[in-house]
């Protein structure tokens, strides 16, 4: 029976042929700037919502500083790292931290069970440095060009304006990838306590340049001081009862006090390259690097030390981007990553206006002038640094009094990129279960009881067809974990066994051809392992 239903084009009218995977040069990247469909994609979706942030809308922020150790683990920071802002001991780098939750409004409660937002800007004497990231160390997808997908899917249906756990359920059960951060969500991590006592993590994959030019690819993570808690389903419901605010009264009440939260800064590191040896594509965000073989390497701390004296001022305008980076810390070719540094920005300047930059919360800290040639535009109020002779808004110019380039570093790093330009969906990540099984079977038992209870409540919300495949998922990542979330919920777990594999996705024990790509008509091929 053919399909009769309508083809997904963009707005010019185009087919899409591929809605999976940006255009990248070879299967691991890089992307390119003419990436047009997902521009398009993108571009509108950071414009959906004005001015509440389409994402991160619900947030809390405090002002304090870091201090690096000078060491990441027990090498000098220097091995991996030029950025003086890890090397550079005895100095407090001031900084802001914006805490939030992300699918939610502005006055949505901070108990719901969402990922929370970690971002962090860092005041450093070479400009700013944002680490934008969650607190679990994983996410949903491994492809920006699924991005707005999936938060449609997770916000209010647009008929309603209700979530809906039918909609939720039916992107996941689509997309394996995803099924690792549904069992952390569905957890009680999925509620942390309040902000204080939760980790924070880059998500992304970056990579680290020392002076010598040599790269290693690196994940960033704090450790909370103050421990880890969460909550599960019951203990958020009664904090709710009194308090949509809950965790922004901790918040500030503790700093308020003199008990000044305070996080160490870790980083995970690994050589630059392939590392086709790996069971798991480094560059992929639905996966977590095991830290037995990639230890978490203490480098420095933050202190919070100072509330907003206004929150509007700090926290709603606040603004961060994965591209805003000092040196000695680069861009890896994670697909997530460079998707986010294209959309970050863009939605800022929508957001706020083209001279977000230029406000206080956002700008570098005093001492350290922005000098561009950018004028003018929405909201300015007053003119970047421009050398002795205001006329010259240009470079390079004849005359001494202009703006010049900085000097180049003594040795530049130099990426090599080869491939064929097409859309991809990565063949090294074959088991999308794995982890996920893994992580079942490390709660304790009350983490999984709770992790069952929240699954078997959304599953009796959801048609059969969404709950069949749901239950396929579970019992690929742990037979225990499927049975348990049929057996809840009243599915038919032989019916659910007997499904066949996703079109186009590989099952467990299987994986997509390395050398196959999309470009349009052809299809993923899929072979035994």
């Amino acid at each position: 029976m053919s399909d009769q239903r309508p083809i997904l084009t963009t707005r010019q009218g185009h087919p899409v042929r591929d809605n999976q995977s940006m255009r990248t040069v070879g299967e691991r990247g890089p992307a390119t700037l003419e990436n047009y469909q997902f521009i398009e994609k993108i571009t509108h979706f950071d414009r959906e919502r004005i001015p509440e942030r389409v994402v991160h809308a619900r947030g809390a922020g405090a002002h304090g500083y870091f201090e690096a150790y000078g060491t990441i683990g027990d090498e000098p920071a220097s091995k991996y790292t030029r950025a003086r802002v890890l090397n550079e001991t005895g100095v407090k780098t001031p900084m802001f931290v914006r805490f939030s939750t992300v699918a939610g409004a502005k006055e949505s409660p901070e108990t719901a069970r969402d990922p929370r937002g970690f971002a962090v800007k860092f005041k450093t004497v070479d400009g700013n440095w944002d680490l934008v990231g969650n607190n679990l160390k994983i996410f949903f997808i491994r492809d920006a060009i699924k991005f707005p997908d999936m938060i449609h899917a997770f916000k209010p249906d647009p008929v309603t304006n209700r979530q809906e756990a039918w909609r939720f359920f039916d992107f996941v059960a689509a997309h394996p990838e995803s099924i690792h951060m549904v069992t952390w969500l569905k957890s009680p991590w999925g509620i942390p306590a309040n902000y204080r006592e939760m980790e924070g993590s880059g998500v992304n994959t970056y990579k680290l340049v020392n002076d010598q030019g040599v790269a290693h690819l690196c994940k960033f993570h704090w450790i909370p001081k103050q421990g880890v808690r969460n909550l599960t389903s019951a203990q958020a419901a009664e904090i709710q009862g009194r308090d949509v605010g809950h965790a922004t009264k901790d918040l500030y009440d503790n700093i308020a006090a003199g008990n000044f939260p305070e996080w160490e800064f870790a980083v995970q590191i690994m050589p630059d390259g392939p590392n086709d040896h790996l069971s798991f594509d480094p560059l992929d965000d639905t996966k977590r690097w095991p830290e037995d073989q990639f230890p978490l390497l203490k480098c420095g701390r933050m202190v919070l030390d100072r509330v907003p004296d206004n929150f509007f001022a700090d926290v709603e305008q606040s603004a961060f981007g994965t591209g805003v980076l000092v040196d000695g810390i680069d861009f890896s070719d994670d697909k997530m990553l460079q998707g986010r540094t294209l959309s970050y920005s863009d939605t800022q300047r929508y957001r706020v206006g083209p001279n977000y930059l230029q406000l206080p919360i956002n700008a570098p800290a005093p001492g350290v002038k922005a000098h561009t040639n950018q004028r003018d535009g929405q909201m300015t109020f007053y003119v970047d640094g421009t050398g002795e002779n205001k006329h010259i808004n240009y470079e390079p110019s004849t005359l001494a009094q202009g703006l010049r380039e900085a000097d180049k570093p003594a040795k530049e790093y130099h990426q090599p990129v080869e491939g064929k330009l097409g859309r991809y969906q990565t063949s090294r990540t074959e088991d999308d279960y794995a982890q996920a099984g893994e992580r079942y079977r490390s709660f304790e038992e009350w983490e999984r009881e709770d992790l069952i209870a929240n699954l078997v409540a959304d599953m009796k919300e959801c048609p059969e067809a969404i709950q069949l495949r749901m239950v396929w998922h579970f019992w690929h990542a742990d037979e225990e974990y499927g049975r348990r979330v049929a057996e809840g919920a009243g599915i038919d777990l032989e019916k659910a066994k007997a499904l066949p594999p996703l079109p186009g996705r590989a099952a467990p024990g299987q994986r997509l051809k390395a050398e196959t790509y999309t470009d349009g008509s052809q299809a993923h091929k899929v072979a035994a392992e």
